[in-house]
């Protein structure tokens, strides 16, 4: 890296520190031990499938609580490019830069109100649907429990590293009980017992596609809800209202554009691993795509997965819709939308 590279590596990296600092006590302590793991393995460069020294991961633990306790009042760092300082949310200021030069910036706001930013190579880039997609690879800098994809200002960011270190983690979850079910199901259609190693990267170009398949979705929903959508997200208090209205467009993303684009191409792996990951909020809302993942299993050809989409596509719009009208309503927005999801109408 050249100098003037690193310094912007090294400002993200501050800022990734302070957004970890002020947000990862939030996290349950399962979840942040997993998450800590994983931060270990990206920042010793460790392979996913490395064995991890539970001694030397939990003094970094210990070492790492100890600098973000000296970032937790910092304020955001403006980052260095050759005409001057640059806002650390501005990201396509930077990558005006960065892009050229085979790398890619991203920043935004994430779950529960956590910025996250990181820099990657630059794997490809491509357009759909007038849409910019950034396929990134090798990051250089991030935060504490990365998403492997993001939509944000018309761009598609997808980060193969992040989402192949979470594709390793729910195989590595599965691995101690191996449990049957869609998970196993999608490890077996990638010969993971066989090669795992093979494996997890055969997964990782897979659900690549899917990621940029449900951020399709996503700048479609945004589209159709308009930009009113993003500022009540934006303003909500409540935990489980942001995880419901999250949940919706979620199920409204991918009832139109990635399980019908995955049935048409007859992914077969890929429909087994959106199933593994239907959970939480997600699954509680909508039990009639696991009735219709069944029926796929026994053979219907995918029928009643397509009836599910179809008629998914429709509810979701209409319970998005409720919600918009809910804020529009003004008052105690997230208790009236935290009403609407206790109500047995959003379900389907």
């Amino acid at each position: 890296m050249n100098p003037r590279f690193e310094s912007l590596v090294a400002a993200v990296q501050a800022n990734c520190h302070v957004t970890d600092a002020r947000h990862a006590r939030g996290m349950t302590l399962c979840t942040y031990l997993l998450e800590m793991r994983e931060f270990y393995r990206w920042e010793q460069r460790a392979a996913p499938t490395a064995a991890l020294p539970r001694a030397e991961v939990g003094e970094w633990i210990s070492g790492r609580e100890a600098l973000w306790a000296e970032f937790e009042d910092a304020e955001y760092r403006r980052l260095p490019l050759a005409g001057g300082f640059v806002d650390p949310f501005d990201a396509q200021t930077v990558n005006r830069t960065l892009v050229p030069n085979g790398f890619v910036y991203g920043a935004g706001v994430g779950r529960f109100g956590k910025p996250q930013f990181f820099v990657g190579a630059l794997e490809r880039e491509e357009w759909r649907e007038g849409v910019r997609i950034l396929v990134t690879r090798d990051e250089f800098a991030r935060d504490l429990a990365p998403s492997p994809g993001a939509l944000r200002e018309g761009t598609i960011y997808v980060r193969l590293e992040a989402l192949q270190r979470v594709l390793w983690e729910k195989a590595e979850a599965w691995a101690v009980k191996r449990q049957d079910g869609a998970l196993m199901a999608a490890l077996d259609a990638h010969g993971f017992n066989a090669d795992a190693a093979g494996a997890l990267a055969s997964m990782t170009r897979a659900e690549g596609e899917t990621v940029i398949l449900h951020e399709l979705g996503e700048y479609r929903a945004a589209q159709a809800l308009g930009p009113d959508w993003e500022r009540m997200l934006a303003g909500l208090s409540s935990r489980r209202a942001e995880l419901f209205v999250r949940a919706a467009r979620d199920h409204l993303a991918d009832c139109t554009t990635t399980l019908p684009a995955l049935l048409d191409r007859d992914a077969g792996a890929s429909l087994h691993f959106w199933f593994a990951n239907l959970d939480g909020m997600r699954r509680e809302l909508f039990p009639a795509m696991p009735r219709a993942y069944d029926s796929w299993c026994g053979g219907d050809g995918g029928r009643a997965l397509r009836a599910a989409a179809n008629a998914g596509a429709g509810h979701w719009r209409s319970v998005c819709a409720d919600v918009l009208a809910i804020a529009h309503a003004g008052g105690e927005i997230d208790q009236g939308i935290e009403s609407l999801a206790a109500g047995d109408s959003v379900r389907l």
